[in-house]
């Protein structure tokens, strides 16, 4: 009985394409990381960016070309507020983002993805095809007024009569192609060993075919000849946007075609028509020396009526190793064949023209090819994606990551030949870290590169053309100094987010435009230029994990204070250069600058506020330094606190190197009462503190202004403010009798109360909030920008019946939007929106509008608290307007964000009153306008969390680590810039940052991802020093043994294309410095396997357990050697650190070193001794460690194939082995005597790559990943009857993850103490405290296997049941089919779906009691039931520690 949830999405990309998605004229590009699609708007922006602070990742190398690099932050200054040093502004920076619209797990492996131009979408944009696993394709549309994709129809070909023999793999099994006609008359889907599906599409001028017109030919058509379907969408329309699909056989095309290997579209042919890559046997480069060029490329054209096709021609004789082809528009036209040594281009005449690119391609082919063997390339891998010029040139990325220019010679129309040329690391050749596994072109100037390997990024391009008359000034500099000034040409459509619109300078290793500056004699004509603009960042494949300590930030010779004592969760990431170290934590530890008592604060504001002008200075007149700073950085600080007699009062200061000082001789009344909130007005030139009955207007020396009541208008009594809203010039004041009170500020700064209208005096109000939408989101339809002060400005109100009502601040006599089902909590709110069958609603205490996102690009939302204090998040965005410009009512809407957090209701174990733990804990969210480079929403508790968002993700909850917070603001000085204030539970108050390198966004997690730009192939976190090992693989030529007697040949090889071997070398991370300070090289050929922090017996005498490193190789010299292997065990030891560095104080120290038979792939403690499980080629043996440094075996146990996995339970002497092929081995092992016995085994064969313990009260389970992506539950019952006493492992249960396995990891659920971890019993299965497992994939997922209790089990499997059938499932698949949950029918219970039941959340209130009356059914209390259910498993609570 386990649920498994996903707590981090995959951040690898598989697929990508552009094309105008949400509308005709968008710019859009759609990502897929394997089940996740993604889409995405491209958007220009204009950025200012500091360069003081680092945003990139730690260890970007400063002289890589191109690369947005970032220097150190500054540190902490004597002075906080450091008003008197001259002001350095930001530098702008222009790029292309990517912009997040929308989002969707999709229940099935994504292995296509195209676009195709449909007539009648709902939007107006082009129809994205998704194929998947199984033969399924799926139509998706873009349904602007759900602002969701809709599904047009879905189509399944796996029929079983579609298997050509009984003995043929399943349909998964095979790779699938997904293309597309060039023309969108068509879609064609390869499939299983020889099927192919074609998808005909009506076009709108279908009814004209008869006719000689051809669009490549002819042009566009006259605007007159237009159909009247072309006016109808899809669901108005009587017809489908596609006909009937039809199979072939591909024998039935060409007898030939026997065994396919790729199939693609053509261009510039007036009907369908694709050519294909085909053998007559399955080609292998064992078969070279009888049948040397095997491959045929055969064009077909289709006749879509008739279902039948015509063979157009067919070019004999290529080389084996061709593996895609790529479609060439004009003016090349016909194909690319991409091969792993050589590219083939055949026009359409079936003339070809081919270069080899390495020594290889003449030895393996016949075919004539052009020599350039000197580029010595490997294409396995290799992505090529089109630049969009005229002449046609494309780029190439290979698999290294490694940059090229293909060229194509044209003698008019036709191809005369082909060359390639390398990117240099100056122009941006060495960007690119690893290969790339997808490319799509988004317009001239830009290239979308996604990968599973490194980071996806977002390429700028531009390319030097002397016959361009446009000239651009470019600043050229050196890595240290600048130099002289050049101009040259560009291409007339060079995209203008690659250079600044203004022409400004480009600046080499600029961290405010990544951009370098190029030599004159290093650009020249026809050369291309790159830089990164955007990026995706990649935590994939996490092949291997270690859990460590996050420990405090140390400054050598002090240590500055830390309250964030959780653990952190280190993985490896990336391949080749590309290879990182990522340490992911689910809470963010702000770097703590400064900390100090005052155990009275309970509420903290920091404001920027200007001094008066002296006389005499105008008031548009430049201003000093001073003036400058003052509307930048914060200058006071207000406090609200309770003294120890009860009494409320408030407090102004300054916050130094000594603490919080308040400020004297001013204004400031201290014993007026509570503060509820401050913010300044009139353009920072004055500060007005809102008071329970009363706001206190100052000046920008806090000298008094104005003293403003608030009588109530009835009784003249005074009321009480509950909380206030700022946006210039006006003050939102909602009260404790549910009115509420504007005050305007005029250009002198004088406040007055603002004429409220009949609608707004006698509804009762709950909350308020203003905004200012400086994007225009909520202005009407037409309405065109006004410059006037506050017209940008709108009041959003929530009424104590639910409705959510929307002001402009220049009429509040009516509303201009009221939508009465904001309680309801919709999934799309409207001004329409009810829900009849039902009265359940939430409790709504408070909304906010605010804008969310990194400062450069923000985007604005809304956010619901409810009673619960559950957040709601809507997105607000407009329909299309009709031609009348219909009013805003008619076209705004709220999207909801699917939002997993649920909060939390712990009970609060602290000192404070009880009035004063009310106090704080109800404080409303804190919009926070810069902390980090975000503009972000606190909120306070004993649970903090940040709600932030990237440009590319949607807005997220993050923890913030440590104690609660009773309340937070954001400090922005010179010596703590973009920084954060708050007073902790305990009244003391932090002065901190956002830890430089982190990121927060992208997974929910905050993540630092360290460069090493050496695949990581094993790690582990040694305790004792706080310090992580790592082994990496350094690439070597291979050398053929010299000495060999029996191949003396040997002796005299000469290769230029030698083969690539790796080499292990042992790394030690010091997580002080995240720098790596101390490196072991292995010997030649050896890589290690695996690597353990274990606690191993060091003496036979004292029997003293230690912390050592245990590591387990492998030496592999070809097939034709036997494999041999090592066990090294090493101590991390303190040395002697090198002058000025003294992170460098670590070292290894070999302790033993054992050289076995075959390699070592498994390790693990066992039993209580400290004795080492190894799994040595076919063997698993148990060693001990003694004092001279051998490792003595004491028992053992045969095993058959390759042992991928050993754990053993800690403390029992139980132990598992997982096989690649025979599946998993339960073992028992004992002390006295040694003894390894088998207590059972997996029933069938299962390819085993990562498994573990799962124990559940007093049963046992074993958790198994296999190759085919599932996890499957086994359970270890001698007294089940099926079990043969013990012998055969019961299979209970199937559940298919979708994701490639890397790890499974045990782990304690939360709140139960360590050293509980292990306690044991008499029994023969230890007892233990419950457990959890965490899953990591190739793909970048982490999720969490959770057992439950029955009672908990059965409400969420039929709550389950209920949400499938109610929930719309975006592309119109069957998430039951996907998971393909099977159990063994005699007891075994399905694991449960935790995305899916996280997606109970989406729905409104009143579907969600449809769903758990259906489920559980109806009575009071069930629905907070469920939602505490649900908090305890979708929300990843079992490891609250991370």
């Amino acid at each position: 009985m386990q649920c498994y949830t996903e707590l981090a999405p995959p951040t690898a990309v598989s697929h990508a394409v552009s094309l105008p998605f949400l509308s005709a004229q968008s710019s859009n590009l759609i990502v897929a990381k394997t089940a996740l699609l993604q889409l995405f708007s491209v958007r220009n922006v204009t950025t200012e960016i500091d360069t003081s602070r680092n945003d990139q990742f730690i260890g970007t190398r400063v002289d890589d070309a191109l690369t947005l690099a970032g220097v150190e932050s500054q540190g902490l200054d004597q002075s906080f507020l450091g008003a008197d040093v001259p002001l350095q502004r930001a530098e702008r920076s222009h790029a292309t983002k990517l912009v997040i619209i929308a989002e969707y797990n999709l229940p099935g492996v994504i292995t296509s993805l195209a676009s195709i131009k449909c007539p009648g979408s709902r939007s107006g944009g082009e129809v994205l095809i998704v194929s998947l696993l199984e033969a399924k394709l799926s139509l998706i549309g873009w349904d602007p007024e759900s602002h969701s994709i809709h599904t047009i129809s879905i189509h399944s070909f796996e029929r079983e009569d579609l298997h050509a023999c009984p003995w043929a793999e399943d349909l998964s099994c095979y790779p699938s192609n997904l293309t597309v006609d060039t023309n969108n008359r068509c879609a064609a889907l390869q499939f299983g060993p020889r099927r192919l599906a074609i998808l005909p599409f009506r076009g709108a001028d279908e009814d004209l075919a008869a006719d000689d017109y051809d669009h490549d030919m002819d042009g566009d058509r006259l605007e007159g000849v237009k159909l009247e379907q072309d006016t109808r969408t899809i669901e108005d329309g009587l017809q489908t946007p596609y006909h009937s699909s039809f199979l072939l056989a591909l024998p039935a095309l060409d007898p030939e075609l026997v065994c396919p290997i790729y199939l693609s579209f053509l261009y510039e042919y007036h009907e369908p028509t694709f050519g294909i890559l085909s053998a007559p046997a399955s080609p292998t480069s064992s078969l070279l020396s009888s049948s040397k060029d095997p491959l045929v490329y055969t064009v077909f054209t289709l006749d879509l009526d008739q279902h039948a096709s015509t063979t157009l021609l067919s070019v004999p004789n290529l080389p084996y190793d061709l593996q895609k082809i790529i479609p060439l528009a004009p003016p090349v036209g016909g194909a690319l064949l991409l091969g792993e040594n050589e590219l083939i281009h055949i026009d359409q005449s079936g003339k070809a023209n081919g270069i080899g690119v390495n020594i290889f391609a003449r030895e393996i082919s016949n075919f004539p090819l052009a020599d350039h063997s000197d580029l010595e390339m490997r294409l396995e891998g290799c992505v090529m994606a089109p630049f969009g010029v005229d002449d046609g040139e494309m780029l190439m990325v290979l698999s290294t990551g490694e940059m090229a220019i293909l060229t194509f010679k044209l003698d008019g129309r036709t191809v005369s030949g082909l060359a390639i040329r390398r990117v240099d690391q100056v122009h941006g050749g060495s960007l690119i870290r690893a290969g790339a596994t997808c490319a799509a072109s988004l317009g001239h100037g830009k290239i979308f590169l996604g990968s599973a390997d490194s980071d996806s990024v977002l390429l700028a391009w531009a390319k030097r053309s002397p016959q361009n008359a446009r000239k651009i000034s470019v600043q050229i500099a050196d890595k240290n100094a600048f130099e002289d000034e050049m101009a040259f040409d560009l291409d007339d459509q060079l995209d203008d987010d690659f250079y600044a619109e203004d022409g400004s300078a480009i600046q080499k290793n600029n961290p405010s435009n990544g951009t370098s500056l190029l030599k004159p004699a290093n650009f020249k004509d026809g050369e291309y230029v790159f830089r990164i603009n955007d990026m995706m960042p990649n935590i994939s494949p996490l092949s291997h994990i270690a859990f460590g300590r996050s420990i405090p930030e140390k400054i050598y010779g002090s240590e500055r204070r830390n309250l964030y004592t959780q653990l952190e969760l280190a993985a490896s990431s990336g391949a080749g250069r590309a290879g990182a170290f990522v340490a992911l934590k689910r809470n963010i530890a702000p770097k703590l600058l400064s900390t100090f008592e005052n155990f009275e604060a309970h509420s903290i504001w920091a404001i920027s506020a200007k001094r008066p002008l002296a006389r005499g200075i105008p008031t548009n007149g430049s201003l000093d330094n001073d003036h400058s700073l003052e509307s930048i950085f914060d200058r006071f600080v207000f406090i609200s606190k309770v003294g120890a007699e009860g009494v409320e009062d408030s407090a102004v200061g300054t916050i130094n190197s000594n603490g919080f000082e308040e400020l004297k001789g001013t204004d400031f009344g201290a014993t007026a009462g509570a503060t509820i909130e401050v913010g300044t007005l009139a353009g920072g030139t004055r500060v007005l503190q809102v008071l329970n009955d009363q706001v206190v207007s100052f000046d920008g020396n806090l000298g008094l202004a104005q003293i403003y009541g608030m009588p109530d208008e009835a009784t003249g009594a005074q009321v009480k403010v509950v909380s206030a809203s700022f946006a210039d010039p006006f003050l939102l004041l909602v009260r404790d009798d549910s009115s509420v009170f504007i005050i305007k500020c005029d250009a002198l700064g004088e406040i007055d109360e603002v004429e409220r209208g009949t609608l707004l005096l006698e509804t009762r109000w709950i909350s308020g909030s203003l905004y200012r939408d400086r994007q225009g989101v909520f202005a009407s339809p037409g309405s065109t920008k006004s410059l006037k002060s506050g017209d940008d400005i709108y009041m959003f109100l929530a009424s104590a019946e639910g409705g959510l009502y929307v002001y402009a601040m220049t009429n509040l006599k009516d509303p201009v939007y009221v939508a009465q089902g904001l309680s309801f909590l919709p999934p799309v709110l409207t001004v329409d929106y009810t829900h009849r069958r039902s009265n359940v609603r939430e409790t709504i205490t408070e909304i906010l509008v605010v804008d969310l996102g990194e400062l450069s690009i923000v985007s604005p939302y809304l956010i619901v608290r409810t009673a619960t204090n559950d957040l709601a998040i809507y997105e607000p965005f407009q329909i299309p307007s009709g031609p009348n410009k219909n009013p805003l009512s008619e076209v705004l809407r709220f999207f909801k964000i699917p939002n997993p957090y649920i909060a939390q209701n712990p009970s609060l174990t602290t000192n404070d009153a009880t009035e004063t733990h009310r106090s704080w804990k109800s404080k409303p969210l804190r919009a926070i306008s810069n902390v980090g480079g975000f503009s972000a929403v606190f909120i306070s508790g004993e649970n903090p969390s940040f709600i932030m968002k990237s440009a590319a993700t949607w807005p997220r909850m993050i923890g913030m680590g440590g104690t609660g917070v009773r309340s937070l603001s954001g400090y922005h000085t010179m010596s703590c810039e973009a920084g954060l204030v708050y007073v902790d539970i305990n009244g003391t108050i932090h002065i901190g940052q956002f830890p430089a390198g982190e990121r927060y966004t992208e997974i929910g997690w905050a993540m630092r991802k360290v460069n090493i730009e050496e695949e990581i192939q094993a790690l582990a976190y040694h305790d004792p020093t706080n310090a992580y090992v790592l082994s990496t693989s350094q690439k070597a030529k291979f050398e053929l043994p010299k000495d060999d007697d029996f191949h003396k040949e040997w002796a005299t090889e000469e290769s230029a294309l030698k083969p690539i071997t790796e080499q292990g070398v042992l790394r030690i991370l010091n997580p002080a410095s995240w720098t790596t300070v101390f490196s072991y090289n292995l010997e030649p050929n050896e890589v290690v396997l695996t690597m353990k922090d274990l606690k191993l017996e060091t003496s036979e005498n004292n029997h003293r357990l230690e912390h050592l490193i245990a590591i387990g190789t492998s030496i592999s010299r070809g097939v034709d050697l036997a494999e041999q292997g090592n066990i090294y065990i090493f101590s991390v030891i303190n040395v002697v650190p090198k002058p000025d560095e003294p992170e460098t104080n670590l070292a290894l120290k070999l302790i033993a070193k054992e050289k076995v038979k075959g390699a070592v792939t498994a390790l693990s403690s066992v039993g209580t001794q400290g004795f080492l499980l190894v799994a040595q080629g076919q063997k698993c043996m148990v060693r001990g460690l003694k004092e001279d440094g051998s490792l003595l075996p004491v028992a053992f146990i045969d095993m058959q194939c390759h042992v991928t996995v050993a754990r053993a339970l800690p403390g029992s002497g139980l132990c598992l082995m997982g096989d690649a092929l025979k599946g998993i081995w339960f073992v028992g092992y004992t002390e006295e005597p040694y003894k390894m016995t088998i207590f059972g085994k997996s029933p069938t064969a299962l390819e085993v790559m990562a498994a573990d313990f799962l124990p559940d009260g007093n049963s046992l389970y074993i958790v198994a990943a296999d190759a085919s992506r599932n996890l499957h539950i086994f359970q270890y019952d001698p007294e089940h009857p099926k079990s043969a006493t013990g012998q055969r492992l019961l299979h209970r249960s199937v559940f298919h993850v979708g994701y490639f396995p890397s790890t499974l990891t045990q782990l304690p659920s939360a709140n139960i103490p360590f050293d509980r971890q292990t306690e044991t019993s008499g029994e023969s299965v230890p007892k233990l405290a419950p457990q959890t497992l965490l899953h990591t994939t190739a793909s970048g997922t982490i999720g969490l296997l959770v057992p439950l209790p029955e009672t908990s089990y059965s409400l969420l499997q039929s709550l389950s049941t209920h949400l499938i059938s109610m929930l719309d499932h975006p592309a119109g698949l069957n998430p039951r089919a996907w998971r393909a949950v099977t159990v063994d029918g005699m007891g075994g219970r399905p694991v449960l779906d935790g995305g899916l039941l996280a997606r109970y959340f989406e729905l409104g209130c009143a579907r969600r009691a449809e769903v758990v009356s259906r489920a559980v059914g109806e009575g009071e209390g069930l629905l907070a039931g469920v939602r505490n259910v649900l908090a305890g498993v979708v929300g990843g609570n079992a490891i609250a520690y991370l």
